[in-house]
């Protein structure tokens, strides 16, 4: 006899249906009835032969003495972790005759199972549900933990269940089990509980606008400053400024946790903006992703928020190099003998740094032990190109005690995101019909700037004055451009100004001139 469960595997952030096939035949030799599992799994599934065994046995019911072959189907399609536990158990008592091989028929499922029987979460649920939809599959049998996570996909019936034996019960008809239904409004009702604003911010106006300025437009922040002096306070806050996630986003940053594993119960649709900010000591691989079956890195777990790089030189200058492609392209690609994944990673990067290896070059009251080429030498650390995608350079200055006693109150983090929003809602409209991933003013090519951030004869004649007097590089004339034209839809005006290009002018210090 043989039975056909249907079930899916994770595939970078999508998934990929299996069917997992059991057939069971009689066997009169001696010793123990072989068990095989085949169709390209990983160790982890050839030791599912031990915890189906234990756990069909824990949970009361007869292990067959029959010789058993487990099929995944597609066979050219790697097959890893525990997730097929759940199917490849049911499967082997449908064959036993001790689960009704039609009622099982109507049912996908997906589960680690313990030894005792208890079924455990898996990662990769979103996408799994995701992708059994598309396959018009009407049911879906999936861990308790996992089904606040899965039942956010409509049109699909989310069955949770705790136990083997709840599972058998269920689809005998001895146990009526209701589909979980997600409340999708609820999950985005402390979207915008970040636990900080920037209304706490004293003293710091200058910075707070500029950092508007870059959630407006999707803009990369480089912060220049003191030790002390709020760099790290001013980037956690930038989150709360960004316009809040609409459901497409929120599925789309779901599924990379999901497969990172790091969804939880409690939060089972990521609906706030990710910050991550990594120690400067992270690898390669901990920045983009990797391993012999690629997974996300901070790049793409940061994907539609922010990703944090704090004392920015001090990271391995390799690391930093192999950002700038997804920092380009918006996707990560990683390729490995087993195969290649592409993982989103459009997001915001905001790095600080010191100006100097003591931190104290231009302090007020300390005084800078660095020598010129010591200074050059860090700052180097950072090469050109990194540096040519990096739109605002910012220069964040020391605040004195008074201003932090007794500063007015500047403008909070709803003020600022009821500005930015507006910005972004003019860049919608206005990249309706541009191409395809074109979504905010930091995104446009050079194309695309000459198109949208045109300038006035007296606007160009004042940008082309700064660059050369300024002695500004090259690659600095597009940036420039894109600044101003994030300006200016912050104003909501629609011709770039002469004063929208000063300001832009000022948010590019650290450009080298050409040689």
């Amino acid at each position: 006899m043989i039975v056909k469960i249907s079930s899916a595997g994770v595939s970078g952030i999508s998934a990929v249906p299996v069917d997992v096939e059991v057939d069971g035949a009689s066997y009169s030799g001696e010793g123990a009835p072989p068990f095989h599992v085949v169709g390209l799994p990983d160790k982890s599934i050839g030791e599912a032969r031990e915890r189906v065994r234990a756990a069909v046995q824990n949970a009361s019911y007869d292990f067959p003495g029959m010789r058993l072959t487990v099929n995944l189907a597609p066979a050219d399609f790697k097959k890893e972790g525990p997730a097929y536990d759940l199917p490849i158990a049911v499967g082997i008592l449908t064959v036993s005759h001790q689960v009704d091989a039609d009622s099982v028929a109507r049912h996908a499922m997906i589960g680690e199972l313990a030894l005792d029987g208890r079924i455990r979460r898996v990662s990769g649920i979103l996408p799994i549900a995701l992708s059994l939809k598309k396959q018009h599959v009407k049911s879906l049998i999936v861990p308790e933990d996992n089904a606040g996570e899965a039942a956010v996909v409509e049109g699909l019936d989310i069955i949770p269940v705790g136990h083997l034996r709840e599972v058998v019960a269920f689809i005998n008809g001895n146990l009526p089990i209701e589909a979980f239904r997600a409340d999708i409004d609820s999950y985005f009702d402390h979207a915008e509980d970040y636990g900080a604003d920037f209304g706490d911010v004293k003293g710091q106006e200058s910075a707070k606008r500029a950092l508007m300025i870059a959630a407006a437009g999707g803009h990369n922040v480089l912060m220049l400053g003191n030790p002390g002096v709020g760099k790290s306070m001013l980037s956690k806050r930038l989150p709360t400024v960004l316009p809040r996630m609409t459901l497409d986003e929120a599925l789309e940053t779901t599924k990379i946790y999901s497969v990172a594993g790091l969804v939880t119960k409690d939060m089972p649709l990521i609906t706030r903006r990710p910050f991550r900010s990594p120690h400067h000591t992270i690898s390669d691989a901990g920045m983009i992703g990797g391993g012999t079956n690629p997974r996300p890195g901070e790049i793409s777990l940061s994907h539609n928020g922010v990703l944090f790089l704090d004392e920015f030189p001090e990271f391995n200058r390799k690391t930093l190099e192999v950002m700038r492609q997804p920092l380009e392209d918006g996707t990560v690609t990683i390729s490995r003998a087993a195969g290649s994944q592409t993982y989103p990673a459009r997001m915001m990067m905001v790095a600080a740094m010191n100006p100097c290896p003591c931190g104290y070059l231009g302090h007020g009251t300390k005084r800078c032990v660095c020598s010129p080429r010591q200074i050059a030498q860090y700052r180097g650390r950072i090469s050109g190109p990194l540096l040519d995608r990096i739109d605002i350079h910012l220069e964040v200055p020391s605040v004195d005690y008074k201003e932090l006693s007794g500063g007015a109150v500047g403008l909070s983090s709803a003020q600022m995101r009821a500005k930015v929003q507006a910005a972004r809602d003019v860049q919608t409209a206005r990249f309706k019909s541009a191409r395809k991933g074109l979504h905010n003013n930091a995104g446009m090519s050079d194309k695309e700037v000459g198109k949208y951030a045109e300038l006035a004869g007296p606007v160009k004649a004042l940008l082309d004055t700064a660059m050369e007097s300024l002695q500004l590089s090259a690659r600095a004339y597009t940036r420039i451009r894109k600044l101003a034209r994030t300006i200016a839809d912050l104003e909501g005006i629609a011709d770039i100004q002469a004063e929208h290009v000063t300001e832009a002018v000022g948010y590019r210090t650290l450009d080298r001139a050409e040689a």
